[in-house]
């Protein structure tokens, strides 16, 4: 299978960079704050989306250079870019979770907090929705959710432990 179809982002392929991009912005969130001090909301919702964008970019451009048999065309680069969308789209739901927790007046520390969650269920969320499409066994969708949750439950546990120093 060519891990590069031209799915508009609906199959397997979108899954993953939806799943990779979730991933990111949890990581993204977890590596924010600054000597403990988490960074303003709408700095998080930035730094967020830019980074998104930045790795969907570098993701086109790592597919379009991967080809090298292939001229560069603009249809080559609209299909890229619309295959990769879902690393860049991944960054939103945390980000729009960390502009509503703000706008509810939550502190710096608990939008972070919000984001973080947001971002571990979005990657789960993907990862389920990836096996159930691909028509997994009920045990094989099971295993993606859980698996993801422990790789975000590692980002997590990571944050805590470097951000109590």
């Amino acid at each position: 299978m060519d891990l590069h179809d031209t799915d508009g982002g609906q199959g397997r392929t979108g899954f993953a960079g939806a799943v990779y991009g979730s991933l990111l912005a949890a990581s993204v969130v977890a590596g924010s704050a600054v000597d403990g001090t988490p960074l303003y909301a709408g700095d998080l919702v930035v730094v967020l989306i830019c980074t998104g964008v930045v790795f969907w970019l570098a993701h086109v451009y790592a597919w379009v250079v991967s080809s090298r048999s292939q001229p560069l065309t603009w249809q080559r680069l609209r299909t890229a870019g619309r295959h990769d969308w879902p690393v860049a789209q991944a960054s939103f739901p945390p980000a729009i979770g960390a502009a509503f927790a703000s706008s509810l007046g939550l502190s710096d520390r608990a939008v972070t907090w919000v984001a973080l969650v947001v971002a571990v269920a979005s990657q789960v969320a993907w990862a389920v929705a990836a096996a159930v499409t691909a028509r997994a066994p009920a045990r094989v969708v099971a295993l993606s959710g859980a698996a993801n949750l422990v790789l975000g439950l590692a980002i997590i546990a990571l944050k805590t432990l470097v951000g109590s120093h």
